[in-house]
């Protein structure tokens, strides 16, 4: 997939649904809910088939250790929900104490989230993951922007923040493009570390997505979504059988082996 459609993709799709807010009420939120579901069944799906096989195959020697980083993305992401308030799942907390405060822990904690998102975006199966990740951002966004409305900030600094989180992920692509393509300094050797580190994120958000959208008491399923999340694992699950024909990863690490190969 061309970089400037998933740039493209990623960006619109966050950009668009926090402008929403402004146009749509905020109490119908069934629809959002459905698609929060779907997204954290897709996205766990394509973790478990694709993400976490790619990375245990390529980490050579240190195939112990990528438990350890995996399990650390898995805590640090529970670290930024301390700040983002479970934004990242679609989550609005309506209190009135802190309406009126501008939500800047909330930003920050979410663009990284944002960023650290868009780094397996380099790896196989990109097509299905751009898919996956702009759904989710969906929820994401527009509950950015009730936040913002809630704080009362105007028109203009609302567009900007949700612009800021919109941009996030689409720069996590580029900058791991970057590091594959070892065209950002000498780092593409913890390139399987990092991507450890957003399975663990991508493992978290998506069981908790799964096991609190959709109901009230957050801990049954309705028929919905029961239906939303089966048809998300069916999606990952056919990805196995639709092929994505982009292996730039792979190709840096057949060029890293092939140049040792010529070195000894």
């Amino acid at each position: 997939m061309n970089s400037i459609i998933i740039v493209s993709i990623l960006f619109f799709s966050a950009f668009a649904s926090g402008l929403a807010v402004l146009f749509v009420k905020r109490d119908s939120a069934t629809f959002l809910k459905l698609i929060l579901s779907f997204s954290g069944a897709y996205l766990f799906g394509l973790t478990v088939l694709h993400l976490m096989p790619h990375v245990y195959h390529h980490s050579g020697e240190q195939i112990e250790t990528i438990g350890l980083y995996i399990l650390g993305g898995f805590i640090f992401q529970l670290f930024l929900e301390h700040f983002s308030q479970g934004v990242e799942h679609g989550h609005v907390h309506n209190d009135k104490t802190k309406a009126a405060i501008f939500p800047v822990a909330i930003l920050i904690s979410l663009c990284l989230h944002g960023f650290l998102e868009g780094m397996p975006l380099v790896g196989q199966k990109q097509a299905h993951l751009v898919f996956g990740i702009a759904l989710h951002h969906i929820p994401a966004a527009f509950a950015l922007a009730s936040l913002l409305l809630a704080a009362r900030v105007s028109r203009a600094t609302l567009v900007l923040c949700v612009a800021g989180f919109a941009l996030a992920t689409p720069l996590g692509y580029l900058t791991s493009k970057g590091i594959s393509d070892n065209a950002i300094g000498d780092i593409a050797q913890y390139f399987d570390k990092m991507m450890a580190v957003v399975i663990g994120i991508f493992l978290h958000v998506s069981t908790t997505i799964l096991f609190e959208s959709g109901s009230p008491d957050h801990h049954t399923f309705n028929k919905k979504k029961m239906i939303a999340v089966v048809i998300g694992i069916l999606l990952s699950l056919s990805t196995l059988v639709i092929g994505d024909h982009d292996h730039s990863h792979d190709k840096a690490h057949n060029h890293d082996n092939h140049t040792h190969e010529h070195t000894h």
